[in-house]
């Protein structure tokens, strides 16, 4: 709501950043950025918790009776059943909780901000209240801030929104108060990354008093259910259990009192009875076929906190949420590309630059080769995202749209360090809300200039009058944009996002001509 000065007022900071003696003051006062650990529950507590179960304590009852009995095998068979159980759902729970702390991996290392009037890198850690933080494109952002200043900034709030497109950031005062967090287009976050642009912004929020720390206080505070329906369903079978086999004793004892059986007798045949009646492998039955769905489960890189939770899981038939695939790792994957006339399939998950272009299940042809390598070119040459193997994972730096564009590139064949050698970017026209599209301004070896557009592909044809084929460059028709435009809507009723590719030649300009108006026009339709 409030202007930027009036924010900088408000926090007691200027627009050349703190002095190092203040921000040192604030830290002491504040303490260090850093989201609060979750309390952790020791393995003893953990382990306690496994013998909450009704049927658990039958067993328990039935091994210390046999004991009594003089029956010592099968005490001890029960009591290890029992021990045994406990120690696997404790292990579980151990581990899975000990996993979520995965929250403090969102955390930025380092972070750049102006301290004396001048730029300097300091731990994230050490970020306080009315820092000015310095953002390019790449950075993790290392506390909550309100913008100052914005060129072109681009933010990706997946961990936060659940949205996988970059949200364009703005200083400008917000209309309401009450924004929602996607919309608040004037802030930055803590845990989200840049995706292009440039920006600086004044710190308001570290550590708890975070987005991202708001989150974890809820996941500290959420009041977690007595106990799951299977359970609840074991509990009360363990209660029935006992309330049919005290009064089968108590029938029996009665029978033989009446009979004039000796009481020592009818008590140890009445408790055998009772030890018999216990179903001992119950528990250990049931947390192996959980064990196993946590096994499962895990190979596929998800957290059961607790073994019974498995149960519910499996309950599940329908999940309804208004976030398509962002709710597990927010990447996103070109999953076909249309260039020449030609569909092709892309194989492959995520940012890894392993797949395959395929087309009807077989891998391109000579004849259709040419156009799918011309498209690679446009989807590497304009894109400003890079990515690398860390730790056998690759990451992505940048946009999530523009990293999808490029790993789809890459299997197509294009490499992106040639590009980059040969073709050295000279100008970016970063996307916005109005073009709707992208485009870098590459050099040729020759001197001449070469465009390479992305965008919606309504908005991409517009500025398109020729058409990329198989056989070469020719005139668009309107015949040829009706086709275009209704391969679109084929694979938007996919449930996919579609984006258009063009590209065009251009004699070489200073870089103060190279505007939207003046490159993003007269282009060559490639391919979606």
């Amino acid at each position: 709501m409030l202007p930027a000065e009036e924010v900088l007022r408000h926090l007691d900071a200027t627009d050349q950043g703190l002095t190092g003696t203040e921000a040192a003051r604030r830290l002491a006062a504040n303490g260090p950025n850093v989201l609060q650990p979750p309390r952790r529950t020791g393995p003893f507590r953990v382990l306690i918790r496994q013998f909450q179960s009704v049927i658990v304590w039958v067993l328990i009852s039935a091994g210390v009776v046999s004991g009594f009995l003089g029956e010592w095998i099968d005490c001890l068979a029960i009591l290890v059943i029992v021990v045994l159980n406990a120690l696997i759902g404790a292990y579980q729970e151990f581990k899975a909780g000990r996993s979520i702390e995965a929250l403090q991996q969102l955390n930025a290392p380092q972070a750049r901000v102006l301290r004396d009037g001048q730029p300097v890198s300091v731990p994230a850690t050490d970020i306080v209240t009315g820092d000015l933080l310095l953002l390019e494109a790449g950075d993790l952002v290392a506390a909550d801030a309100r913008l100052i200043e914005a060129t072109s900034l681009r933010c990706v709030e997946a961990a936060l929104t659940g949205e996988s497109t970059a949200a364009s950031k703005n200083p400008q005062p917000l209309a309401q108060h009450d924004t929602p967090l996607a919309d608040r287009l004037n802030l930055v976050f803590l845990g989200t990354s840049i995706a292009g642009g440039t920006g600086q912004a004044v710190v308001f929020g570290t550590a708890m008093r975070t987005e991202l720390g708001r989150i974890a206080q809820l996941l500290e505070d959420t009041a977690t259910e007595k106990s799951t329906p299977l359970q609840q369903h074991l509990d009360r079978f363990g209660r029935i259990l006992i309330m049919a086999t005290l009064g089968v004793v108590a029938l029996l004892f009665g029978l033989g009192l009446w009979r004039g059986t000796p009481l020592v007798e009818l008590f140890v045949g009445s408790v055998s009875l009772a030890v018999a009646a216990v179903p001992e492998g119950l528990p250990a039955a049931v947390t192996v076929a959980l064990s196993l769905g946590v096994i499962r489960m895990a190979r596929r890189h998800a957290l059961v906190r607790k073994l019974a939770a498995i149960e519910t899981l499996g309950s599940t038939s329908i999940i309804c949420t208004d976030k398509t695939g962002t709710l597990t790792v927010g990447q996103m994957t070109v999953r076909t590309l249309h260039a020449g006339g030609y569909d092709f399939e892309v194989t492959g998950e995520g940012y890894s630059p392993t797949g395959e272009i395929r087309i009807a299940g077989q891998p391109p042809d000579a004849s259709q080769r040419p156009s799918l390598l011309e498209l690679a070119a446009v989807l590497v040459g304009g894109s400003r995202s890079r990515i690398a193997q860390d730790a056998g994972t690759w990451k992505l730096t940048g946009d999530p749209t523009e990293g999808a564009l490029l790993v789809a590139g890459i299997k197509a064949g294009a490499d992106p360090a040639r590009i980059e050698q040969e073709w050295p970017q000279v100008a970016e026209l970063p996307f916005d809300s109005e073009r709707k599209r992208s485009s870098i301004v590459r050099r040729l070896p020759e001197g001449r200039l070469r465009i390479f557009c992305n965008g919606a592909p309504g908005v991409v044809l517009t500025q398109c009058n020729r058409l990329y084929t198989a056989e070469g460059v020719r005139p668009m028709t309107d015949e040829d944009r009706q086709r275009i435009l209704a391969q679109t809507s084929t694979l938007a009723g996919e449930a996919l996002r579609v984006l258009a590719s063009a590209t065009a030649d251009r004699d070489d300009l200073p870089p103060e001509a190279l505007t939207p108006e003046s490159v993003e026009l007269d282009l060559v339709f490639v391919g979606l």
